[in-house]
């Protein structure tokens, strides 16, 4: 299956880039590009890509209100990829509460950047322990919740609630089927299931939902594995 993919980004340079190099994929096809957030949207509601390389400052509507738009239209099927030139940019934490489903640095290697798209493209996210730590730490500056667990679904089992604590801690399938001592495709069903429930996109939503609820706070789930 061909994966549909939009690109975002104020300078013509970079999307020429992109585009060269992705279209060169057999599986990966360019519908089109646009150099601003509001020319971003209207794109991707008119080709439905499955995945836009959305740029972060861009002028007018900036990628951060670009990809809250698109990601809260119900029947959109397209998922960010957020492009930034820092790997701690100072908006990222933004973004990914707008509903991103990674990142990525302009200065990505091609092959680096093909294989993003295709994680992104099936449902997965882009969340490294370097970002997950930048989250907890932008959580640990908020107050806490008035009530821990408010939004929590009332069937989540004590399974799933300890995968969502090891995924607000930035850990992969692998490592959670470690940790929880079961089989990496037994840990990648826990957490399908669990994204299901909590009415998420992806992991990156997830471990955002988990801080933001209480189920996990600052401290508690740290992102030690931040040099893995």
């Amino acid at each position: 299956m061909t994966i549909r993919v939009a690109i975002v980004d104020d300078q013509a340079l970079m999307r020429d880039g992109f585009t060269m190099i992705l279209d060169a994929q057999p599986d990966i096809e360019v519908v089109g590009d646009a150099e601003n957030g509001r020319l971003g949207v209207e794109l991707c509601r008119r080709a439905r890509p499955d995945v836009v390389l959305m740029d972060i400052r861009m002028p007018g509507l900036d990628g951060i209100e670009a990809t809250r738009i698109i990601t809260s239209e119900p029947d959109s099927p397209t998922r960010v990829l957020l492009l930034t030139t820092f790997g701690l940019d100072e908006y990222v934490f933004a973004a990914m509460r707008a509903g991103a489903s990674g990142y990525l640095l302009k200065d990505t290697p091609a092959k680096d950047l093909v294989a993003a798209v295709r994680v992104i493209a099936q449902g997965e996210a882009l969340l490294s322990p370097a970002i997950t730590k930048r989250l907890i730490e932008e959580f640990a500056r908020q107050p806490e919740p008035a009530t821990a667990d408010l939004a929590l679904p009332v069937d989540l089992t004590d399974r799933e609630r300890e995968t969502l604590e090891l995924l607000a801690r930035g850990l992969s399938n692998r490592e959670i089927a470690t940790a929880m001592y079961i089989g990496e495709a037994t840990a990648k069903t826990h957490v399908s299931h669990l994204l299901t429930k909590l009415g998420v996109r992806d992991r990156v939503q997830a471990v955002v939902f988990a801080y933001e609820s209480g189920i996990v706070r600052p401290g508690q789930g740290r992102a030690d594995d931040e040099t893995r």
